[in-house]
């Protein structure tokens, strides 16, 4: 036991969970009035607690046993749910969840942003279960287990969740995680693989369903290749091998494998490579597309300006509708992957550029581009410093999509505050169900 948690109380004691945290933790109140977090408890709930940690301002804890349950708990479909660190919310009620998500989104704007949108959107939901198509297993050769783990990080990051599937994993993968594992066990250098990232696309006779890609940080014998490609093989996997940087990516089996996903909506086929970021819930992806291009409203005669663009996931739908779009990515291979995606689709009216988005763009040709609308898809730290360089009066509208609901309440702050936009709209999408994980999209509008 590690000295700095030896120190803490660990007596277990009795508590009212008054509130939610951000994280999917009950939040209660010591006698004093220091915050305590409580994972595995509800609002409304009473419960046995043990605490694990302390800090200044508020302590952790975890539920050891619930005296007075919440009417939305639920029980928790997964066995390893409370320690495997994957999901966060599978003991609430999948409807009360998204709600849960929606309030996030509203105190954040509120709180960081000083900002409330003029309408709330309905939240924009798909399947909760087997949903997870992208995403990265730990391993971890445990000795005194005798066994290799191959799954989620522990709610203790430290350690690796021994599960042997996942519910929230697409079943192509989720239900071989026990097969995965024997696998890497039987391995000369099972104690060389710290992890192996899934992905999948759209099974069709021209494109893998599946691909695994095995970090490694040593040189695989000729019998553990033998026995990956065997793996491979038997459950028609396609498997990629990463014995350094990205760059080192390289096909194990098939010799050329290739990974696409579709967008039927607009007649879209997206390649893709093993590493390369797509929207991890493929069902939710299609609905936020078009309730993006939906709030967009982009006409037929509009240039659209699409910041953060990736493979083209919003870029290449919204060439279906315009005159021209722009998309601007900071990683050259996905804008080169992008490039490759509009001539496989026949769209000449999509451009792709490299910039990196949180420097200095004044150099940039597109930047002096005249624009009708503007979508943007940044990651966790937002878009602060590009919305500061674009010449904002351009836009009829803004779309934003986010994956972090503190940073789209700060940058809807300087839109609404600083430069003279009204949040027209904003809601939740549910990427990410049973996680604490709220993604978002708001809409903008100049007074």
């Amino acid at each position: 036991m590690p000295a700095a948690v030896a120190r803490i109380d660990q007596t277990p004691f009795e508590v009212a969970i008054t509130d939610f945290t951000h994280d999917g933790r009950g939040v209660a109140r010591r006698p004093d009035g220091k915050a305590v977090f409580v994972a595995g408890a509800l609002p409304g709930e009473r419960v046995m607690a043990k605490q694990t940690a302390r800090s200044r301002s508020f302590d952790e804890a975890v539920t050891l046993e619930v005296l007075e349950a919440a009417p939305d708990r639920v029980a928790p479909r997964c066995a390893h749910f409370g320690v495997c660190g994957g999901c966060a919310l599978q003991h609430l009620a999948e409807d009360k969840q998204i709600v849960a998500k929606q309030r996030v989104l509203m105190d954040n704007l509120e709180r960081i942003g000083h900002v409330v949108p003029e309408r709330v959107l309905p939240a924009l939901t798909d399947a909760a279960w087997g949903y997870r198509r992208k995403g990265r297993f730990s391993v971890r050769r445990v000795e005194k287990k005798d066994k290799t783990l191959v799954g989620f990080r522990e709610n203790d990051p430290r350690f690796v969740a021994d599960i042997a599937r996942c519910e929230t994993v697409i079943p192509l993968i989720g239900d071989r995680i026990s097969a995965l594992a024997n696998l890497i066990d039987g391995l000369q250098a099972r104690r060389e693989i710290p992890q192996v990232e899934f992905i999948a696309g759209d099974p069709t006779p021209d494109y893998t369903g599946v691909a695994l890609t095995f970090r490694h940080l040593a040189p695989l014998s000729e019998p553990d290749r033998g026995a990956i490609v065997a793996f491979a093989q038997a459950h028609g996997f396609a498997v990629f091998l990463q014995p350094g940087g990205i760059d080192s990516v390289h096909a194990l089996w098939p010799a050329e494998p290739k990974l696409a996903f579709s967008l039927p909506q607009w007649n879209l086929e997206l390649k893709f490579r093993p590493l390369d970021f797509i929207q991890v819930n493929a069902g939710l992806n299609g609905h936020m597309i078009q309730h993006a291009i939906d709030l967009l409203e982009p006409q037929p005669q509009d240039r659209v300006l699409d910041l953060f663009a990736g493979l083209g996931n919003f870029t290449l739908p919204l060439a279906r509708t315009v005159r021209e779009v722009v998309g601007v990515e900071g990683e050259a291979g996905l804008v080169r992957r992008a490039r490759e995606n509009a001539e496989h689709n026949g769209l000449a009216n999509a451009q792709f550029h490299a910039a990196d988005l949180s420097k200095d763009l004044s150099g940039e040709s597109w930047m002096r581009e005249g624009f009708d609308r503007l979508l943007l898809d940044p990651p966790r730290s937002g878009a602060d410093f590009v919305l500061t360089q674009l010449p904002l009066k351009q836009f009829k509208r803004i779309v934003y999509v986010s994956c972090h609901p503190a940073s789209l309440a700060r940058d809807a702050g300087y839109l609404v505050r600083e430069k003279g936009w009204k949040l027209r709209a904003a809601g939740v999408m549910d990427m990410f169900p049973h996680t604490a994980h709220v993604e978002s999209i708001a809409m903008f509008e100049p007074r």
